[in-house]
């Protein structure tokens, strides 16, 4: 049976876990560093993140000396933290509002090549299933 999901992350958690991910395995004065110049943040309210980040179930910490070190808390967390987001924003849309959602999206995004071919036979799978 699948773990549940943990809750959704707020804006601002958002933004310390996309800079843990970006790091890899890092402590609160790295994430700090990042976060201090693109957001203005206090170290403080760095940690206070990270630890909500960490009580949600979205980010792991382990010990290093005095220090904690941060990283997903699995292997998978961000593709599933991104697929719970998606689920939840598909879940608030209207549904006649869902195909301009996804094309804003697509619009949106940097797809390389390979991800627009991937896309392109999804959207064909689906139409041969319906058709059926």
């Amino acid at each position: 049976m699948a773990r549940p999901l943990p809750p959704e992350p707020s804006p601002s958690e958002w933004k310390v876990l996309r800079v843990v991910w970006e790091l890899g395995r890092c402590n609160a004065r790295d994430v700090s560093a990042r976060l201090l110049a693109s957001e203005g943040w206090a170290p403080t309210t760095v940690k206070t993140l990270l630890a909500r980040l960490v009580e949600k179930g979205h980010l792991a910490a382990k010990r290093r000396g005095a220090r904690l070190e941060y990283s997903a808390a699995s292997p998978n967390s961000p593709r599933r933290a991104l697929l719970q987001a998606a689920d939840e924003l598909l879940g608030r849309a209207r549904e006649d509002s869902v195909g301009p959602l996804l094309a804003h999206l697509v619009k949106q995004s940097e797809l390389s090549s390979a991800e627009l071919a991937e896309l392109r036979q999804l959207v064909e799978a689906e139409e041969r299933r319906r058709a059926k």
